[in-house]
Order: C-alpha cells, then structure tokens, then sequence
C-alpha cells in the first residue's frame, strides 16, 4: 500500500505542472483545432489553454492526465478573494456541462465535422493543493500528434486576456503571424503570399463562426465594438502583437476583414531582485547576455538552422527565443560539425529527416536538449562503422 503511494506520488510530482516559469512555456495547436468553434466561456477556455501548455509533446501524459497546482492556477487567474474556491468549482461545473469544440477538418467534398468535449475529468480535494485534469481522446491528436500545421504561442500573452473573443482572435492571429515568420525566413513563397500571412483577410462569416457569433450581435456595429475593437484593444495592450484592421465592402455590407499584424519589440524585465542591482552581479550578467547573444547570432546564420527548419524540427517563433538559439550553437551544432566530418552534409540531412521521421511529436518545452539526445545517440554508430570499416 506504501509503495503504491510513493509511485503515485513521484507520478504526481512528474506530471504537476508549474506556473512559476510562466514566461517560458508555450502551448502548441493544432491548425484545426485554431480555427474551430469553442463553445464555452472565457474562464474554460484558458483551463483549457493552461492545461494545454503542460503537455510535454515528447513525452504524452500517462493516461491524458496532467496536473495543476490550486495555488498557481488561482494566480494565473489572478483571483484572490474569498470566493475563489467557489467560482472555480462552477468554472468547472459549466466546462463539463456546456463546452466543447466543434472542429473543422477539410476533406475531399468539403468539411468533417466533431464535437469533442475537451476535458471531460477535472478532480480535487479540499485538503491538498493538486487538481488533476484528464483531456478526451479525441482531443489529444490535435495536441500531440503536430506533424504540421501546427501553431505555437506563448502562454504569458494569455494572462492578462478577458475576453473570449480577443483569446480565439488571438490564436488565429498567431496561426498566421507563424507561416509569416516561417516563410519569410525559409522561403518557398512569392513575397505577396508571405505579405498575406502578416496581413490575413477573413471574411465576417467565417469571422462569426470561429468566434461563435453567429446568433449574436447581428447588427455589425454591435460586432465590431464587442468582438472586434474590445479583442484587438486587449491583444495590442497585453500580447507581443499590435494589431490593426480594415473593413472591406462589398456593395454596401461590410464582406470581409484584413488585419496588419507586427510584432513588439522584446520588452525590458523591470522586475528583479534587490541583490541583483550588485555591480558584480549586473556585469556578469550582461557579460552572459552578450555571449549568448553572440552564439544566437551565429546559430540564426548556421546552415544547421535551415535544416531544423525544412525538417520541422524548429520553428520561427522559436527562433526569436535567444537563450534556445544560443544552446543550440552551444551544446547540438557542434556535434553536427563532428557528423558532417565523417559523413558529409547529407549525413546531417539524413540524420534530421530520420529524427523527424521517427518522432511524431517532439517537445516543445526543451528542443536543444532533445536535439542533442538524437546526436549523441548517433554519432557513437557512426564513428563504429568507421572503426569497422577501416
């Protein structure tokens, strides 16, 4: 009985999930599941999200279940009244009984439609701080199984987000913004399609249905104010986007909707801690930024870095990260300069397109560390072969 208690709890302590690092982590998505219908409130759809960002796509979650702290999830909400416990017991009671998503997958003749209810198990105790939390079957595909079309943000710009709208606008926004950067810095596109992932048109139906408005605010001025102008104000004030649009006419409605998306400058932390205003401190870590400023500057030039890209093993979103790029410099090319000795560029190549090939999912959370597995797993089998050749 003891021991199944202490690989219960070494489960749990695997699989909980910390907001602490909240800048870092990122949530990845499924194109379908970005441009479906979410039938449920602001409050279950960012459980949903936040739920979703714990989900370590190199390793699934045993059994589809992640875990919460009550503590931590209370601050991501921001709640702190006497309340909370309450209002989080009917965030979740409404979740199971009326939220689901209704996907759109695109087929031969036209589209397939699911209704999936997204997490249909959320259990808790009134003397511990853990909530579980078990996502559908049905669901995890369009979470796990990210061959491609995929799209991946970061799940601090959800934080200060209170509107359902400007969330599922936001989603859609980054799905775009994503194939921009990619195919801005890959290529394979005509300047004007990459120009038309930055500025993406939607015509106000479609506009309607991914935001479930159809039924509602059918007077367009009432449309624009409550979804359109109130999302975008609250994207532009608390994302890493700012977001303009136009209304495009067709006779004398208003047909479609054209978006201008540009991305913020990398914003300045002012929050550190009182021993860090130390002289010594602050020249060892500007001295640490220089450097891995340096190594990603070289990583953003590598010919490694095209390769991660046409394989999928690395996206531009990715790429903006400095302290990702600048391991990858570090600890993986390296180990690709030693392959490329023995067995050439197209060993490198053929190397990553197995790895691609293998792993239907890798994770997000921690690339470098992953890509360095696969390398150092290799490398000994092929300096073997040559041993064994010679």
């Amino acid at each position: 009985m003891n021991s199944i208690s202490k690989n219960e709890r070494k489960n749990n302590e695997r699989t909980m999930c910390s907001l602490k690092e909240i800048e870092k982590r990122k949530i990845v998505e499924h194109n379908d599941l970005i441009t479906s219908v979410a039938k449920m409130d602001k409050v279950p759809l960012k459980i949903f999200e936040l739920a979703v960002s714990c989900i370590d796509t190199d390793n699934p979650p045993k059994n589809n279940t992640i875990y919460l702290s009550k503590a931590e999830l209370f601050a991501f909400f921001k709640v702190d009244d006497s309340n909370k416990h309450h209002r989080f017991k009917e965030a979740i009671a409404k979740m199971q009984e009326q939220a689901f998503f209704e996907i759109r997958e695109e087929k031969d003749k036209g589209f397939k439609f699911r209704r999936i209810l997204p997490i249909p198990e959320v259990a808790w105790t009134d003397y511990d701080d853990k909530v579980m939390i078990r996502f559908d079957q049905a669901i995890m595909p369009y979470l796990i199984d990210l061959k491609q079309s995929f799209t991946q943000y970061a799940l601090s710009d959800l934080v200060e987000l209170n509107s359902k709208y400007s969330i599922i606008l936001y989603k859609w926004l980054s799905m775009n913004y994503n194939q921009y950067e990619h195919y801005n810095f890959k290529g394979g596109r005509r300047a004007e399609q990459v120009e038309a992932y930055r500025n993406p048109s939607i015509t106000v139906k479609e506009l309607r249905t991914i935001t479930d408005t159809v039924n509602e605010h059918k007077h367009f001025p009432h449309f624009e104010n409550r979804v359109l102008k109130r999302g975008i104000e609250e994207i532009n004030a608390h994302t890493s986007f700012n977001v303009t649009y136009e209304k495009v006419k067709k006779g004398r409605s208003i047909d479609s909707i054209v978006f201008h998306i540009t991305k913020k400058p990398v914003a300045r932390n002012d929050f550190y801690k009182l021993e860090e205003q130390d002289p010594i401190y602050l020249q060892d870590k500007a001295n640490k930024e220089q450097a891995e400023e340096l190594l990603a500057g070289k990583a953003l030039k590598s010919k490694y870095t095209k390769l991660l890209l046409d394989n999928m093993l690395l996206s531009p979103y990715e790429m903006t990260d400095t302290s990702l790029m600048a391991g990858l410099q570090a600890h993986v090319y390296p180990l690709y300069d030693e392959l490329k000795e023995l067995r050439g560029l197209n060993g490198v190549k053929d190397h990553l397109s197995y790895v691609r090939a293998k792993q239907e999912a890798y994770s997000k959370r921690n690339i470098t560390k992953y890509l360095k597995k696969a390398i150092e797993q290799y490398l000994p089998t092929v300096k073997r072969q040559d041993i064994e050749n010679e």
